[in-house]
């Protein structure tokens, strides 16, 4: 520890008054840590917060700071400050996983890192998120600041079918592709389809799940994008596979889809439609059903007694990662489906330990790949930022702060056949 105490303090911008001040100031605000320690170190010397017994060996983490304009950012922008700060490079830590668990087992705590100045900042980083608003002229302008990055950038991290949603994992030696082909193998079963299926798809990606639904399944999917990059790719795709009888793309927003259809996938989409927007999109899978039709939504969800307060905050993944998202709750999207459709929830199934895990692979594929990643044009604040993005999205999962999971939808006239399920499954 002092080893790395004397390290920092050589390397280290030095502190002025104000940045002394700062750094007291956030440190008595996290004397109360709990379920684990956190090691401080910087240009002042070494901090220990939390427990002082071995009670939770999995999260003993170092944290040390080399430039004290990480305390003045997180004094400004709160949460999202410190984030910006790792991406500036002014901190580094062991275990950029285990400091979000720490940190989400101390939601109070991280809760008053919002206060003070950092609400000042809070309120100009709503009003930038209340612009990137899922309109859709807005729609198109998000969805592309984050998958137009390049097919051949995410090619480097996802599983070999480009599915970037989570993958289903049973068993600890699986792999991300078997984990990913077990996710679109149990979509397909849960609605039960059938070679005369028609099948609207609400958010193409890569084109994964609807190759996999007509090569395995000999269905039609009808599957629609914003993305011109990953239209055009998924394009390629479904030619190269001798698949275009079975599957028709279209460059096309949700709400002006029309037809109807025997079945509907909706896989990781509806956290980009907007919280303003949800009744209409359930709206629209209601009318895009037959009678009998059925839907499976696959959506990341939060608590329901935090989704009110998320909804009137900006994290790091609304500002940095997914403009205009959001994390819906269980009871905000059965309240939408209530209000705006006919629709029945006849099974759900939670799997957020598989989000975890999916999010580690990623994680450890992409750094891997940084030769890659920095041939591709991407500087080192880019990287930064998404070995930070992609931590903060694992750990938030660990600690269940975040789930994902399956909702299989019916229409009235529905009638259950014989391999689809018939109960609810809470993991």
């Amino acid at each position: 520890m002092n080893e790395i105490a004397t390290t920092i303090a050589q390397e280290s911008t030095p502190f002025g008054a104000l940045d002394r001040f700062l750094r007291r100031q956030l440190l008595n605000r996290m004397r109360g840590l709990r379920h684990g320690r956190l090691i401080l170190h910087d240009a002042c010397g070494s901090v220990e917060l939390g427990d002082s017994t071995s009670a939770h060996p999995d999260l003993q983490i170092h944290l040390q700071v080399s430039d004290p304009a990480f305390y003045r950012a997180v004094a400004r922008r709160g949460s999202v400050g410190a984030g910006e700060s790792y991406i500036d490079g002014q901190w580094h830590c062991d275990n950029l996983v285990g400091l979000i668990q720490l940190l989400v087992r101390n939601r109070d705590l991280l809760d008053g890192m919002e206060s003070g100045l950092a609400r000042l900042g809070g309120v100009a980083m709503r009003g930038w998120h209340a612009w990137r608003r899922n309109t859709r002229g807005g729609s198109r302008r998000n969805i592309s600041a984050h998958y137009d990055l390049g097919n051949d950038f995410f090619a480097l991290f996802l599983s070999q079918d480009l599915m970037y949603s989570s993958a289903i994992w049973s068993d600890p030696a699986d792999t991300l592709e078997t984990a990913s082909a077990r996710k679109l193998e149990q979509i397909c079963r849960k609605l039960d389809l059938k070679p005369t299926d028609r099948v609207i798809e609400i958010g193409t990606g890569w084109g994964g799940f609807a190759l996999y639904a007509a090569t395995h399944y000999g269905c039609h999917v009808t599957t629609t994008t914003i993305s011109r990059e990953q239209f055009a790719f998924a394009g390629k795709r479904v030619a190269e596979a001798g698949m275009g009888a079975h599957v028709e793309l279209l460059l096309k927003d949700y709400r002006d889809l029309d037809g109807q259809y025997d079945k509907l996938v909706s896989i990781e989409m509806v956290e980009a439609i907007g919280a303003q927007y949800m009744d209409a999109y359930f709206e629209k899978l209601g009318r895009l059903l037959k009678p009998d039709g059925v839907a499976l939504v696959q959506a990341i969800t939060i608590e329901d007694h935090r989704y009110q307060q998320a909804l009137r905050s900006v994290d790091f993944i609304k500002r940095h990662v997914f403009p205009g998202s959001f994390i819906p709750s269980i009871a905000a999207l059965m309240a939408a489906k209530t209000r705006a459709s006919d629709l029945a929830l006849i099974q759900m199934e939670d799997f957020g330990s598989s989000y975890a895990k999916t999010l580690k692979a990623w994680r450890q594929r992409f750094m891997a790949k940084l030769p890659e990643v920095r041939t591709q044009g991407f500087d080192e604040r880019f990287i930064r930022l998404w070995e930070f993005y992609l931590s903060y999205c694992e750990g938030g999962f660990r600690e269940r702060s975040i789930g994902v999971a399956h909702l299989l939808l019916a229409k009235p006239e529905h009638r259950p056949g014989p391999c689809e399920p018939q109960k609810w499954v809470f993991p």
